[in-house]
C-alpha cells in the first residue's frame, strides 16, 4: 500500500483527496505543515506527496523549497487554485514534479500517481529498454530522426535534476549521471567560468579561465591541475564557433593545443554550454563504454539540453546573489544599535533584530522572538496607522511610561511592492537617546558652569576697575579732605564708578528678563537722542557728535522705553569707542517692508572708526566678546536679547574694507509695535 502525505492548512483538501484514491491501495495521512510532517519526509515514508498552496508569491515556492529539502525524493504535487507563470515556474525550479489547478479530478490523480510510481526517481528510462528505441542501437547515421514520444521520455527523464536546482555542483553531477545512464558515456567532464559559491571571487586574470566543477569517469588530480580557457584550445574554438567541436574535426586538427587537450582528457566531442549573454562553460564527452561514438542527433539533443543547464546555473548564481544580499541586508540590520522591527499587514513581526528584542521584547523570554502584542501600546498603535494610511511617521520622541529617564527617537517608514498604494509592510526604527540626552544635560550644564565663571570672572574685573580709584580716594580721605582738588578727584572717581556700577547693573537686569515688555507710546527720535546721551555718560572724551537723520516724518512706536533705550545706548556707545579721539556717530531712521511685506522700523548707527573685521562682525553679539581691555562684552548681547524681545533683529552689515561699521536694528510692526506719525 501507497502513503501519500497531504499538506495542507484545510482538512477538507485531504478528505478530497482521500475521496479520489482507491483506499485499498494508498493510505492518505494529512499533515498541517511541513515541521509537522517533518518525521514522515525525514525517514522516507511517504510515497508521494501532494501539497495544497497558492502560487501567487514567494511564500508557496519556500513550502516547496523546505519540503524538498527534508526530502528529495518523492514526487511533489502542488494543487493551486491562484497561480502565476512566474511562480509556477520557480515552483518547478524549487522541486515541484506537477503543478495542477484545483479543484482535484480523480482520474487525472490516480493516472499520474500511477505514473510517478511506475518511473521511480531513482530509475531513469534504460538505455537499452524498449521505452527507448532511440539509444537502443547506436546507429552511424548522423541523420537519424527521434520520435516526439521519445524526446518527451528524455525530457521527463531529465526534469528530475531539477530537484537540486539550488545547488549547481549537485545538479551538474546529477545532470551527468543522467547522460551515463541515458547514452551510456565512458567519461564526462563539465567545465565552468563562473564561481560555484558566492564567497568565491574570481581574480580579474582568471575571468577567461574554466574549471571543471563536475566529471565522471576522469581522475580528480588530473582535472584538479587541467583547466580550459576561453581564449585557446577546446574552449577558444567553441567560443569562436558556437557550435559542437568533435576531435576529429578540421578546426580540432588544425590547433595544436586543442588535440593536446581532446588528448589528456581522453574525450571525443566538447558541447558549449551556453547561457542568456554568452558561453557559461563547456561539457565534454567520450564514446560510449562500447566503444560506438555519439552520433549528430544526440549531440544536438544533449546540446539542447545544456542550454537549460546554462539558464539553470545563470538562475542558481542570481538566486545566490539575492540569497547572500538577503543574508548581508539581515546581519546588517541585526547588528545594528537602532531597534528595528519590519510588520506586515496581518501585523506579524517579520524581522526583530537584536536591538528590537533586548528593547521590547522581554515579555516573550519562552520562544525568544519579538511579536506584535509585545511592543508598547502607543508604537503599535502607530504602526497600526502607518500601515493603514500609507503615510510615513516620526521621527518623534518617545519616553515609556514604566522607565523613566529612557528617551527614543521612533520613525514609522511604510513599504510598497511596485506601484502599489497600501503598504505591504511598515519599518519601525527605534534609537536609544538616553545617553545622548544624558550627555546633552551634562553639556549644558558645563557650559552654564563655563558661562558663569566668565561672567564671574569679568564682573569681578569690571567691579575692581571701578573700585580702585574709590579705594585710592578712601585711603587719602583723612589727610587730605579739606584739599578742594582732591575733593573734586574725588567726586569724580565717585561718579566714574557710580556709573560704571549702574550700567553692569542694568546689563545684568536685562540679561535675566525673559520676554516682559512694559508697553509704552514713544517717539522714536526723542528715544535715539536720549540713548546717544546715556552713551556719552560712559564716554570719557568730551567731544562728540551725533547726525540724525529720521526722513522727515517722526515715528512713534509702542514697547518698552527703557529697555529700547538701554539697547540703542549700547549700540551708539560701541559707535563712539571706535574713534575714541573723535568719536562721531550717525543714526538713519526710517520705514521699510520686510521680506514678508510687512513694514519695519529701520535705525542705522554708523561710526566713523575703521569698521568691523570679519571675525568682529561674526563674533560682537556673542557674550563677553570684546576687543578692548575694558568691559563685560555684554553690550551688544544684552542689546540683542532687548530687541529679539521686541520681536526685532539687530544685525551688523557686512563689513568692507575702508568702510565705517554700521549695525542696523529692525523692529517690525506685526509684533504688537506700532507705528504712527506724530501729531503736530
Amino acid at each position: 500500500m501507497k502513503t501519500i502525505l497531504v499538506l495542507s492548512p484545510h482538512p477538507d483538501f485531504a478528505e478530497t483527496i482521500r475521496a479520489s484514491l482507491n483506499p485499498e491501495q494508498c493510505r492518505v495521512v494529512h499533515r498541517l505543515s511541513v515541521d509537522e510532517a517533518e518525521p514522515l519526509l525525514v525517514h522516507g515514508l511517504a510515497d508521494a506527496c501532494i501539497l495544497d498552496v497558492d502560487l501567487m508569491g514567494v511564500e508557496g515556492v519556500w513550502v516547496i523549497e523546505r519540503l524538498r529539502r527534508r526530502d528529495a525524493k518523492s514526487p511533489i504535487i502542488a494543487y493551486t487554485a491562484n497561480t502565476q507563470s512566474e511562480w509556477e515556474e520557480e515552483a518547478f525550479l524549487r522541486g515541484a514534479t506537477h503543478v495542477l489547478a484545483k479543484p482535484v479530478r480523480s482520474r487525472l490523480l490516480n493516472s499520474l500517481l500511477e505514473r510517478l510510481w511506475n518511473t521511480p526517481a531513482t530509475q531513469r528510462p534504460a538505455p537499452m529498454s524498449s521505452r527507448s528505441p532511440f539509444f537502443r542501437t547506436p546507429e552511424p547515421s548522423p541523420n537519424r530522426v527521434i520520435s516526439a514520444s521519445q524526446t518527451l521520455d528524455v525530457l521527463s527523464n531529465f526534469s528530475s535534476i531539477l530537484t537540486h536546482s539550488l545547488d549547481a555542483e549537485a545538479m551538474l553531477k546529477q545532470f551527468l549521471l543522467f547522460l551515463r545512464e541515458t547514452l551510456n558515456v565512458n567519461r564526462a567532464a563539465i567545465f565552468l567560468n563562473r564561481p560555484l559559491l558566492l564567497t568565491e571571487t574570481p581574480l580579474p586574470e582568471d575571468s577567461r579561465r574554466l574549471r571543471a566543477v563536475a566529471a565522471i569517469g576522469l581522475s580528480p588530480g588530473l582535472l584538479e591541475h587541467l583547466g580550459l580557457s576561453l581564449d585557446s584550445g577546446i574552449g577558444g574554438q567553441l567560443s569562436r564557433l558556437g557550435r559542437i567541436l568533435r576531435r576529429d574535426s578540421d578546426e580540432a586538427r588544425a590547433d595544436v593545443e586543442t588535440q593536446k587537450e581532446f588528448e589528456l582528457l581522453g574525450v571525443q566531442v566538447a558541447v558549449p554550454i551556453p547561457d542568456r549573454e554568452a558561453i557559461a562553460g563547456v561539457a565534454v564527452f567520450d564514446v560510449r563504454i562500447t566503444g560506438e561514438p555519439l552520433v549528430n542527433v544526440e549531440l544536438e539533443l544533449i546540446f539542447h539540453l545544456l542550454e537549460q543547464v546554462g539558464l539553470a546555473l545563470c538562475n542558481i548564481e542570481l538566486h545566490d546573489r539575492l540569497a547572500g544580499n538577503h543574508e548581508m541586508m539581515t546581519d546588517v540590520l541585526r547588528e545594528l544599535s537602532s531597534a528595528c522591527i519590519v510588520v506586515g499587514r496581518d501585523l506579524k513581526v517579520l524581522h526583530a533584530n537584536k536591538a528590537a528584542r533586548r528593547h521590547f521584547g522581554q515579555k516573550n523570554k519562552r520562544t525568544g522572538e519579538l511579536e506584535f502584542s509585545d511592543l508598547p501600546q502607543v508604537l503599535g498603535a502607530k504602526i497600526y496607522q502607518v500601515l493603514k494610511t500609507g503615510a510615513a511617521m516620526g521621527p518623534y520622541r518617545y519616553e515609556p511610561e514604566n522607565s523613566p529617564g529612557t528617551v527614543y527617537s521612533v520613525s514609522v517608514v511604510p513599504f510598497r511592492h511596485g506601484n502599489s498604494t497600501v503598504p505591504v509592510s511598515a519599518l519601525l526604527t527605534a534609537d536609544d537617546l538616553t545617553q545622548t540626552e544624558q550627555l546633552r544635560r551634562l553639556e549644558v550644564e558645563a557650559a552654564n558652569l563655563r558661562l558663569i565663571k566668565s561672567m564671574a570672572d569679568r564682573l569681578a574685573h569690571e567691579i575692581g576697575n571701578a573700585l580702585v580709584p574709590l579705594a585710592t580716594h578712601q585711603q587719602l580721605l583723612a589727610e587730605k579732605y579739606k584739599d578742594k582738588e582732591f575733593r573734586e578727584s574725588l567726586d569724580q572717581a565717585l561718579a566714574d564708578g557710580v556709573k560704571r556700577v549702574t550700567r553692569l547693573i542694568n546689563q545684568m537686569r536685562f540679561l535675566a528678563r525673559e520676554g516682559h515688555i512694559e508697553q509704552e507710546t514713544f517717539t522714536v527720535g526723542k528715544l535715539i537722542e536720549e540713548a546717544y546721551q546715556e552713551a556719552r555718560k560712559h564716554q570719557s572724551a568730551d567731544a562728540g557728535k551725533l547726525q540724525f537723520e529720521n526722513g522727515g516724518k517722526p515715528v512713534v512706536i509702542t514697547g518698552d522705553r527703557a529697555a529700547l533705550k538701554h539697547a540703542l545706548a549700547e549700540i551708539m556707545l560701541n559707535a563712539l569707542q571706535a574713534n575714541p579721539k573723535e568719536p562721531k556717530i550717525g543714526v538713519t531712521l526710517h520705514t521699510d517692508a520686510n521680506r514678508d511685506g510687512v513694514p519695519d522700523v529701520q535705525i542705522e548707527v554708523q561710526d566713523n572708526g575703521s569698521g568691523f573685521t570679519a571675525e568682529a562682525a561674526r563674533k560682537a553679539p556673542a557674550p563677553f566678546f570684546t576687543t578692548r581691555n575694558v568691559g563685560l562684552g555684554l553690550g551688544l548681547t544684552v542689546s540683542r536679547k532687548i530687541i529679539e524681545t521686541h520681536h526685532g533683529k539687530l544685525e551688523i552689515v557686512p563689513p568692507q574694507a575702508g568702510q565705517p561699521g554700521v549695525v542696523r536694528v529692525s523692529l517690525p510692526v506685526d509684533s504688537g509695535i506700532s507705528t504712527a506719525v506724530a501729531p503736530d
